[in-house]
């Protein structure tokens, strides 16, 4: 699977998986959360907010995609 096909599949992503933004590349890291919206660290990318969206581009949860060393 490339990067852009696993765009917003995030049901086999494991839960330390790293996932990047298909739009500016900014990496959401679960082992340091998200600062800037008060994610505590250790929070997987699948426990995040429904409503929850990049904090550099303001792009959807649907517009990441696992980098894949991690799945």
């Amino acid at each position: 699977m490339t990067s852009f096909e696993n765009c917003g599949v995030r049901k086999d992503i494991a839960d330390g998986s790293r996932m990047e933004c298909g739009i500016c590349w900014i990496v959401y890291d679960p082992v340091e959360g998200d600062e800037a919206t008060q994610i505590a660290a250790g929070t997987p990318f699948a426990g995040l907010p429904e409503k929850w969206r990049c904090p550099n581009c303001d792009a959807p949860k649907s517009k990441f995609m696992a980098i894949e060393d991690d799945v």
